[in-house]
């Protein structure tokens, strides 16, 4: 697709949540964007996300709350279950801040309405950076498909592992934090016993099962445990095998989740990683979303920060970066960054209390489910699930648009 000599031009690199809010905000600043996603199509599915704090403000002004509220996956609550499936405790939402969030939706959902929402964005599937070249005042990009694209910007959204971030920042910019945190995760047939809530259930060993209701009629399911194994690269049935190796003694549901994670199109494994970069930007390369400050999990909040990112470094373009790149990128990060280190802080006791090793652990663990769900459990769901509150008080950034 050509574009006007007179429009600035950016490419974004990762086509998920951060890289969509990015797109959409410069697009409707006037920007002619490229999106370059390394999977071949959309990915769709994908676990539960929510959106809440100043994220609520940027979907407002998207124009999208109604229908990221219409996609809503139905959960109701979170419940701890015992091996019998009997409930321990409850955790009812409890406003716009509880467990299950008012604006409770699948990433794929989240990310397909706001692809709906900027159809004249060049989409461009199956391709990806290779090398980067920088000019004075632009940048130049060759993908694996050959394509030569130059722009104003290139935006690396790629996510935690990004291979365009660890090619072009310096290697001890870059830390990861390896939360000891391994993942099955996938999507499997409702049952009848499935109900609306979130339902979470602890063995010894350090190992979890979750399962989550959908708006798609079926339901999600993880599989999480601690001291972990990175499975990341290796074969689909030998990290099966071996996940079916550690769950082997677990009760509750852990045999059917097993069984239907054999089955399933979209299982993927994850090993939690934080992720913090020192500075986000190296001429007119910036990096926006999990490339930057990849939360994981368990500092929670990642789509929120993932729409609000995008949000903030659309102003910051669209604000200076006619007149001082540098100094427009400087501005985003300026803003952006103390929000993403305070929802990122994760300390190492709330990974022992989330996966509790030894039948002590888990002991404590029940007494502290029963008697003070109201503090330490609330809390540990809210970093699980939909990380700490945004400050409500905090003012997005002004946004030029047209």
């Amino acid at each position: 697709m050509a574009h006007r000599a007179e429009q600035r031009h950016v490419i974004v690199s990762g086509a998920s949540i951060a890289g969509l809010s990015t797109a959409f905000w410069l697009h409707r600043a006037g920007w002619h964007v490229t999106v370059l996603e390394r999977a071949p199509q959309f990915r769709d599915g994908g676990q539960n996300v929510d959106i809440r704090g100043v994220a609520r403000d940027v979907l407002q002004r998207m124009g999208l709350l109604d229908a990221v509220r219409a996609a809503n996956t139905t959960e109701t609550g979170t419940v701890v279950v015992n091996s019998d499936g009997t409930v321990r405790a409850t955790l009812p939402p409890d406003g716009p801040e509880g467990a299950t969030a008012e604006l409770e939706v699948l990433r794929g959902d989240l990310a397909k309405i706001i692809l709906d929402a900027v159809p004249d964005v060049e989409l461009v599937y199956g391709d990806s950076v290779v090398e980067v070249r920088h000019r004075y005042d632009r940048v130049e990009v060759v993908t694996t498909a050959r394509r030569h694209l130059d722009a104003d910007f290139l935006v690396v959204a790629e996510g935690a592992r990004s291979r365009t971030r660890d090619r072009l920042f310096p290697a001890e910019s870059i830390h990861r934090r390896d939360l000891d945190i391994t993942m099955a995760v996938g999507t499997i047939p409702r049952t009848e016993t499935d109900d609306q809530t979130w339902r979470w259930y602890n063995a010894i060993g350090g190992r979890s099962v979750h399962l989550r209701p959908d708006n798609h009629g079926t339901t999600r399911a993880i599989l999480a445990y601690a001291p972990g194994e990175d499975l990341l690269g290796v074969d689909r049935s030998e990290a099966l095998a071996r996940v079916r190796s550690r769950y082997a003694d677990v009760g509750w549901q852990a045999p059917r989740v097993l069984d239907a994670l054999e089955h399933a199109d979209d299982l993927y494994f994850d090993q939690l990683t934080q992720i913090r970069v020192d500075q986000w930007h190296r001429g007119r390369i910036v990096l926006v979303g999990d490339a930057a400050w990849c939360v994981t999990l368990m500092g929670g909040g990642g789509a929120s920060l993932a729409l609000i990112g995008g949000y903030a470094l659309a102003a910051a373009l669209t604000d200076q970066a006619n007149d001082d790149p540098e100094s427009a990128l400087a501005a985003y990060e300026q803003w952006m960054r103390p929000l993403a280190d305070r929802v990122g802080r994760t300390p190492k006791a709330l990974v022992h209390f989330a996966y509790p090793r030894t039948r002590a652990g888990l002991a404590a663990r029940g007494i502290a489910d029963r008697l003070v769900t109201a503090t330490i459990l609330r809390s540990l769901v809210q970093r699980l699930h939909a990380g700490k509150k945004d400050d409500d008080q905090l003012t997005l950034p002004t946004m030029t648009t047209n």
